[in-house]
C-alpha cells in the first residue's frame, strides 16, 4: 500500500516493537516529528534538555532492557551533539539506532545551514551508517539497521535521512512486516533460548580442547566480561563457574553478569582491581576470559598479564582475539552458546586449595567508622536501603570505581556505566533511559561533582516526566580521579582540578523543583536516603567528602597488575 515516507519510518519502528524514542527536534527533522505527533499514542517520545542526554538515555534504555534503543536528532549541531553518545555506545557494544535528518539533496555539499556529513563523522564509531536519498529504500534500511545493531556483537547504527525523503508529499510502497517474520530483523531482548541455539554453533573441537585444558588446570580463574551481560548469559556463566569451582573476577562491563556477592567472586580486576583478583591473574595456571576486551585498564601490561597462565578467550567477535593479549586458545561464539556447550560435558571440580589461597585476600566491603563522611559509608547506606531490583547508573571517575567496588550487582543491565569511552555526563541520561523503561523500579544515579556539572541540566527532564531518580553526588570539590593521579604520579601539582566554585547542588535541585539534601555525615546520609526513597520522587543528595579521598587499590598504567601504588590499607 502507499503511505507517506515518514509514516513508513514510524511503521518500521513499530515493526521492531519500539515504544519509546529519546530526542530533540530541529529544522531538518521537523517532518519526522510532525509524523511522530500522529503516532504519539503508539510511540512515546522523551524530550531531553540536550541531544547528548538523549543519546545516553537511549543507551541506558538499551542496556537496562536488552532492546535496541532509539534516538532522534536534527542536522548540524544536533547530529554532532550525538557523537559522544554514539562513541559511548560503540565502545561498550550497546545497541542503539540513531536517526538524524540532513539538508535537501539540492543543497547537500554546499555548506547549507546546519549541514554536516554525520554519516562520515559517525562511521568510525558505529557498526554501520546509512544515508537515505531514495525514499523507496526506507523499509529495507530501517530493518537492516535494527538487525545490524542487535545481531552478533551489538552496537550503534546511524541513519541519516535527507530532508527531501521526509516531505509530506513523498509516498512509498510499504507492507508491515513484524520483526519475527523478517529475517533481516534482529533483537536482543526477544531472542529466546531456542532461537539462540539455532545460531551457528561454535566449533565443537574448540570446546573439547578447552575441556581438556580445564581438566589439567590446578589453579583456574574465570573472568566475567561485558559479553556475558550483553548476551544475557548469566545463568550459563554461573553454572560454568560453579562447576569449575574457580575464583571469578569481574570486569567493569561484566558487572551483573555474575553475582557480586557470590562466594566465588574476587571482585574487580585491573587498575583498581582487588588484591584477590589481581593476584589470581598473576598466579593462575589457566585464565578463561568470557566476553571481554582485555583493555588497558584490565591488562595494564600485556607482556606480563597472566604470565603463568594459559589464556583462553571466548568471544563473539573474532576481531577481539589476540588484539590486546595473545591467547593460547580461543572459541568464537556467543557467550550463552559456548558456555552451554561447555556445561553439557563439564564435570564438577574441586579447587579447595586454590580457593583457600585466593579468596581470603578479598577485603571486606564495609563502611569505615569515621566522624567524617566517607565513600564507604555512602555506598553501604545505598546497599542497605536500595531495593534488590534497582538500577544503578554512574558517571566516570572515583565514584564509579567506588560504586563498582562496594555495590554487588546481581543481574545483567543493573549496572549502567561507561566502561570503554569513560564518558563524564553519561550517568543521568542513562538513568533517564532506565527509569523510562522501568517505571515501577528505582534508579540510582551515582555521580561526582565534576561529572554532575556536565549533565545536571537533565534534571529538567527528570522533573518534567516525574522520574523518581535519586542522584547521589560524591562532592569532594575536585576532579577526584585526576587529582589522585596528580598526587601519586605528578608530585602533587594539582593543575586545574580543584572545583572551588558553584553551583550549590541543593539549591540547583530545588530550582528544578526537585528535593535536595546536603549530607556531611553518616546519620545525615541515612536520613536523607530514607526520606528520598519514601517520597517516591526524584531527589539530589549532595554528599560532602574530603578532597583527598582516594580509590584503593591502584596500579599505575603500564605496570604489572600486582604492582600496587595504593593498597587497601594505604600507600604501598
Amino acid at each position: 500500500m502507499k503511505i507517506r515516507a515518514t509514516a513508513a519510518i514510524m511503521e518500521c519502528l513499530l515493526e521492531q516493537e519500539v515504544d519509546t524514542v529519546f530526542g530533540y527536534p530541529g529544522g531538518t527533522i521537523l517532518n519526522l516529528y510532525d509524523e511522530l505527533y500522529r503516532y504519539k499514542d503508539k510511540i512515546h517520545h522523551v524530550l531531553t534538555a540536550h541531544e547528548q542526554g538523549a543519546s545516553h538515555a537511549a543507551d541506558g534504555y538499551a542496556r537496562s532492557t536488552g532492546k535496541v534503543g532509539v534516538c532522534f536528532a536534527t542536522s548540524g549541531p544536533g547530529a554532532t551533539n550525538l557523537t559522544t553518545g554514539i562513541a559511548t555506545a560503540h565502545l561498550d557494544s550497546s545497541p542503539v539506532v540513531f536517526i538524524t535528518c540532513n539538508v535537501t539533496e539540492s543543497t547537500l555539499g554546499k555548506d547549507a545551514f546546519q549541514e554536516v556529513d554525520i554519516t562520515g563523522i559517525a562511521m568510525p564509531i558505529t557498526k554501520a551508517t546509512f544515508l537515505v536519498r531514495d525514499p523507496q529504500t526506507i523499509p529495507d534500511v530501517m530493518r537492516q539497521a535494527f538487525a545490524v545493531a542487535a545481531n552478533g556483537r551489538p552496537g550503534p547504527v546511524l541513519i541519516d535521512f535527507l530532508k527531501d525523503v521526509t516531505f509530506p508529499s513523498v509516498e512509498i510502497d510499504y507492507e508491515f512486516v513484524p520483526w519475527r517474520e523478517n529475517r533481516t530483523c534482529g533483537r536482543m531482548r526477544d531472542l529466546s533460548r531456542d532461537q539462540e541455539l539455532k545460531k551457528p554453533a561454535p566449533n565443537q573441537e574448540d570446546v573439547d580442547i578447552l575441556l581438556d585444558m580445564i581438566a589439567e588446570a590446578k589453579k583456574p580463574l574465570v573472568m566475567c566480561g561485558g559479553g556475558v551481560v550483553l548476551g544475557r548469559a548469566e545463568k550459563e556463566f554461573r553454572e560454568f563457574a560453579e562447576k569449575m569451582d574457580a575464583p571469578v573476577t569481574i570486569t567493569v562491563m561484566g558487572g551483573g553478569g555474575f553475582p557480586g556477592n557470590h562466594p566465588l567472586t574476587t571482585g574487580m580486576v585491573g587498575m583498581h582491581g582487588s588484591k584477590a583478583s589481581n593476584t589470581a591473574c598473576s598466579e593462575c595456571d589457566l585464565l578463561i576470559a568470557v566476553g571481554c576486551r582485555f583493555s588497558d585498564r584490565v591488562a595494564l601490561n600485556p607482556a606480563t598479564f597472566a604470565s603463568q597462565a594459559k589464556i583462553v578467550h571466548i568471544d563473539i567477535d573474532r576481531a577481539e582475539i589476540d588484539k590486546n593479549v595473545i591467547t593460547d586458545h580461543h572459541i568464537i561464539g556467543s557467550a550463552r552458546k559456548v558456555l552451554a556447550m561447555l556445561n553439557e560435558k563439564l564435570p564438577q571440580y574441586d579447587h579447595a586449595d586454590w580457593k583457600g589461597h585466593i579468596l581470603p585476600m578479598r577485603a571486606p566491603s564495609v563502611a569505615v567508622d569515621s566522624d567524617r563522611l566517607t565513600p564507604q559509608q555512602i555506598l553501604e547506606t545505598i546497599r542497605v536501603q536500595m531495593p534488590a531490583d534497582a538500577f544503578v547508573a554512574t558517571d566516570v571517575g572515583q565514584h564509579q570505581m567506588w560504586a563498582i567496588k562496594y555495590l554487588h550487582f546481581q543481574y545483567p543491565g543493573q549496572l549502567l556505566t561507561s566502561g570503554g569511552f569513560g564518558t563524564m555526563g553519561f550517568g543521568l541520561g542513562a538513568a533517564i533511559g532506565a527509569q523510562t523503561a522501568h517505571p515501577d523500579k528505582r534508579v540510582f544515579h551515582i555521580t561526582g561533582d565534576g561529572c554532575f556539572r556536565m549533565n545536571c541540566h537533565e534534571l529538567a527532564t527528570v522533573q518534567h516526566y516525574g522520574l523518581p531518580i535519586i542522584t547521589i553526588v560524591f562532592n569532594n570539590g575536585t576532579l577526584g580521579m585526576v587529582r589522585q593521579w596528580q598526587h601519586l604520579i605528578y608530585g602533587g601539582r594539582f593543575s586545574e582540578t580543584t572545583l572551588d566554585r558553584g553551583p550549590d547542588f541543593v539549591k540547583l535541585a530545588e530550582a528544578y523543583g526537585i528535593a535536595g539534601y546536603r549530607v556531611t555525615n553518616l546519620r545525615e546520609m541515612e536520613e536523607a536516603l530514607t526520606k528520598a526513597l519514601a517520597s517516591g520522587k526524584a531527589a539530589v543528595l549532595d554528599c560532602v567528602l574530603d578532597i583527598d579521598e582516594m580509590v584503593r587499590p591502584m596500579v599505575a598504567a603500564g605496570s604489572p597488575i600486582t604492582d600496587f601504588l595504593l593498597t587497601e590499607g594505604g600507600e604501598s
